[in-house]
């Protein structure tokens, strides 16, 4: 990844926050032939022995992408992309002054590397499951359990999947939120996401930006 200082993040709380903020990871291995998928993961913050958290996670039995894991070196990469957002120049109050200024893109992201452990353990993935499914439906209105349905019909499930342990061994954050800009610039880009931003991240992203504008 290309990792200009002024947007590096390297407060793991905060590249921690947004895996929980943004599960659904782009699983990348490097096989014989590439693969990526798109996989929610749970983040367990205080295990794995560089001190950086495990990853956990279940893939489809019939994707090929485990068993490149269980085949190779099992060294991959899971990509967790945040809040992103188009940027207008017409933000920049600087423009007005010298419009020697150009649109952009603002993101935030984290990337990360480990060695995967494939598990094909029913008890393991049962408490993989029901962990991840208290967590999702924690707060609706009307929480669904595993033990909502059938134990024969979750047997069946838990057949068809197997499961991925991948300790953190090293995280990278890119924060990419006008911080190169002037503090007017980013109060402009700010004012700009809340007032006229399109997509969803442009709430979050302006929240993002505000943060980095020093006090006063």
């Amino acid at each position: 990844m290309y990792l200009p200082t002024a947007f590096a993040e390297d407060r793991l709380e905060v590249k921690h926050g947004l895996i929980r903020a943004y599960p659904l990871g782009m699983l990348i291995i490097q096989g014989a032939e590439p693969t990526a998928d798109l996989v929610p993961f749970s983040l367990h913050p205080d295990e794995g022995e560089a001190g950086l958290g495990v990853l956990r996670a279940h893939l489809a039995r019939g994707n090929p992408a485990w068993r490149a894991l269980a085949a190779g070196d099992a060294a991959c990469l899971v990509v967790f992309q945040g809040p992103e957002s188009y940027v207008s120049p017409s933000w920049y109050p600087s423009k007005e002054i010298s419009h020697k200024v150009v649109p952009t893109w603002n993101y935030a992201m984290v990337q990360v590397r480990g060695k995967a452990r494939v598990i094909e353990d029913a008890a393991w993935l049962q408490r993989q499951l029901r962990g991840m499914t208290a967590h999702h439906e924690a707060g609706l209105s009307r929480s669904w359990e595993v033990d909502d349905a059938p134990v024969e019909f979750i047997d069946g499930l838990l057949r068809a999947i197997v499961g991925i342990e991948i300790p953190i061994d090293s995280i990278a954050g890119k924060w990419k939120v006008s911080q190169n800009r002037s503090d007017a610039d980013m109060a402009g880009v700010a004012a700009g996401l809340r007032k006229e931003g399109g997509g969803a991240g442009a709430g979050p992203m302006a929240g993002l930006v505000a943060e980095r504008i020093k006090p006063g």
